[in-house]
């Protein structure tokens, strides 16, 4: 009887210690899920709400879905072949295929770091009265100090942690004010276009789905070389990165859409338009009061060197792999990929005369880019040269054909509206 007892024990333990095994795979989603909370996502998300109300709700639900789907399928390629994906890429496709292709996500990189760096002069100009121009340096100058000596690592978590609180105020302030909750559940699932609000569509798809975080996410899951691991251990590691993914995923829908729920609540219901970043302030001073506007500056600064770092690893990684390289800081490529997006973003934010704007654009230049990644990604996930056994089943490749052909299709729509 008592060793009965005793190998009860030891199976409930072990079923214990496997529970606590999906903590042990949290990380490369949650890199990917500070891109949610980032200055760009904040301009697009507060300009869907504060101009159209509810009703750009399913933009962040179709976003999300289509970023679990994307994000665990080219986790896949890094688990399973040791590559990132321009790594992959490079040596699978023709030059003349992966090159054009890994040059317009170099402009992708380039227009997230736009976008961060923005963020991260107007939270300087809110904090320190320093021009836009001038902050941009100061941000731009830090980053590349921080990438090239691997210190912002020792700060990461604490960045990280910062934003979180911020995103997580979001989701509290949605009990201080008055939600239609109705309707907000009828926007999250009907879709709908407003005269007027495909550039916002675009943006608030580019800024969820950023094609830089798909080579970033194959990047940072290939160099953990899951790839050396027998089989049975890969199988494990593809359905814990799935738990990963769901779980950043699911926290980062949740604080999109809190942000324009709260646009719409204090700005579309008031007839009050959103011009400028700073603004967003407002939506803290419930919670935060009088230390709304140096809490909330705080927070778009952090927002914005964490993403810089991380589009800035993107870019790295994308040059890298055009040579057959993986992204390391050391690397004389890496260091010219991290150059090329924070140098040309620089350039051209000094031809930049609406920041807020700016912001939009550029989010919206990311929607355009991404059907050719997606392309790319599925191609390469869908070959068993590539992948051997653990390629796209047939169904898996036609859901993720379809959303690169829905993107298409938003894009050309947008371009049409634009022309005529």
């Amino acid at each position: 009887m008592w060793n009965f007892i005793k190998e009860l024990r030891r199976k409930d333990h072990q079923r214990y210690l496997g529970g606590l095994d999906f903590f042990k795979y949290i990380g490369p989603g949650l890199l990917v899920t500070v891109g949610f909370i980032d200055p760009g996502n904040w301009a697009s998300n507060f300009a869907a709400g504060a101009d159209f109300g509810y009703s750009l709700l399913w933009v962040i639900t179709l976003s999300t879905i289509m970023l679990i789907v994307l994000q665990h399928n080219v986790a896949h390629l890094g688990i399973v072949t040791g590559l990132c994906l321009s790594e992959a890429a490079t040596k699978y496709t023709p030059k003349w295929v992966s090159r054009p292709i890994l040059g317009t996500a170099v402009l992708a990189s380039i227009s997230t770091s736009l976008a961060e760096i923005l963020g991260g002069a107007i939270a300087l100009e809110m904090l320190f009265d320093i021009p836009i121009i001038w902050g941009s340096l100061l941000t731009a100058f830090f980053v590349t100090i921080m990438l090239f000596t691997n210190s912002y690592k020792r700060i990461e978590r604490s960045i990280i942690a910062f934003v979180s609180v911020i995103g997580l105020s979001f989701l509290y302030e949605l009990f201080l004010v008055d939600i239609d909750w109705p309707l907000a559940a009828r926007s999250w699932v009907t879709p709908s276009i407003p005269e007027g609000s495909l550039l916002v569509i675009m943006s608030v798809l580019g800024a969820v789905v950023m094609p830089h975080n798909l080579f970033l996410h194959s990047e940072v899951v290939q160099s953990r070389e899951y790839n050396k691991k027998d089989d049975a251990s890969i199988r494990k590691l593809l359905k814990y990165e799935f738990y990963d993914t769901l779980f950043s995923m699911g926290v980062g829908w949740a604080i999109n859409s809190a942000m324009i729920l709260l646009a719409a609540a204090t700005f579309f219901a008031n007839h009050i338009g959103v011009e400028e970043l700073q603004q967003a302030k407002s939506l803290l001073e419930p919670l935060l009061g009088n230390q709304a506007a140096t809490i909330f500056a705080l927070a778009l600064l952090m927002a914005g060197i964490s993403s810089t770092v991380t589009s800035g690893m993107a870019a790295g990684s994308i040059f890298a792999g055009m040579f057959g390289e993986s992204y390391h800081v050391k690397d004389v490529h890496s260091r010219v990929g991290i150059l090329l997006s924070l140098g040309i973003a620089l350039v051209v934010i000094l031809f930049i005369e609406n920041p807020f704007q700016g912001l939009i654009i550029s989010q919206m230049i990311l929607s355009i880019q991404l059907p050719f990644t997606i392309f790319l990604q599925v191609g390469l996930t869908s070959s068993k040269r590539v992948m051997g056994q653990y390629a796209n089943s047939r169904w898996s490749s036609f859901v993720l054909y379809t959303m690169a052909v829905v993107v298409s299709v938003l894009n050309l729509a947008l371009l049409f509206s634009e022309s005529f």
